[in-house]
């Protein structure tokens, strides 16, 4: 029995590390790829659509939803203090430092980062991937990097207009709803934020984008058994990326507010 358990314990050790050193030369592969010809520019213009301004209407959604829930919450706490003009400072501090960038991220990673991990996982088990190889093209560097590419410059940039959204959100709660004035909201918004509370937010949004990319392309691009395997790639690729978000947030938080 005790030997049965360190049996199991050893193995499931190696797989880790093997898994962990795989994601590792994958992603330093990838990272290497980028300043390396050719520059497929227009892959990489699609990949902007399909990441960018494709995820909009998503990013719109969720971030009015969330600011929107959150400012009821506040209101709510601080109207038993008689603080309700504190509402709006922390629904401004919130937004801008973990709201706009988390909330983007794990919505990105089930949107995008399962696509990628589809779309690779597809041209694996159809074996295009080693048509590709066949064709002297390096799959790394024509798969992911414009994913990479494309999620690392986006999802700031979706992040900003995250923040941008939940500032209105918030308005219509506290403005529309609990009878704040408009210029005191406004006023009292930006009264605790800072130059780095954006830098700490789009720095966020950077490193949750390349985790986003180098999960979904290197699950796709590991993916085995078929059909079912590529059922598989999406589910765990969003599972994987989402905790991993969440638990970079934590560390950079940690680090960027020292």
């Amino acid at each position: 029995m005790v030997l049965a358990f360190f049996d199991t314990l050893g193995s499931t050790f190696l797989r880790a590390m093997d898994t962990t050193g795989d994601f590792a030369v994958c992603s330093g592969r990838a990272f290497a790829a980028i300043f390396r010809r050719p520059f497929d520019g227009k892959n990489l213009m699609r990949q902007f659509q399909a990441v960018g301004i494709n995820s909009i209407p998503v990013v719109v959604l969720t971030s009015l939803a969330v600011s929107m829930v959150f400012a009821v919450q506040l209101a709510f706490g601080f109207r038993q203090f008689q603080a309700e003009g504190l509402a709006s400072q922390v629904e401004g501090l919130a937004i801008v430092r973990e709201l706009a960038p988390v909330i983007t991220g794990l919505m990105l990673s089930g949107r995008i980062g399962s696509a990628m991990a589809a779309e690779l996982g597809t041209m694996q088990v159809t074996e295009q991937i080693d048509a590709l190889e066949c064709l002297a093209t390096d799959p790394i560097h024509y798969l992911f990097v414009p994913r990479l590419l494309a999620t690392a410059i986006m999802v700031p940039l979706l992040t900003a207009f995250s923040i941008y959204v939940g500032y209105w959100g918030g308005y219509l709660i506290l403005v529309g709803v609990e009878g704040q004035s408009a210029f005191v909201y406004g006023h009292q918004f930006y009264t605790l934020l800072a130059f780095r509370d954006v830098r700490i937010a789009l720095i966020k949004a950077f490193v949750f984008g390349m985790i986003i990319a180098l999960v979904g392309c290197w699950k796709g691009y590991r993916t085995q058994g078929g059909a079912e395997g590529v059922g598989n790639a999406p589910t765990s690729s969003v599972v994987t990326s989402s905790l991993w978000i969440l638990i970079a947030d934590f560390f950079l938080t940690k680090l960027l507010l020292v």
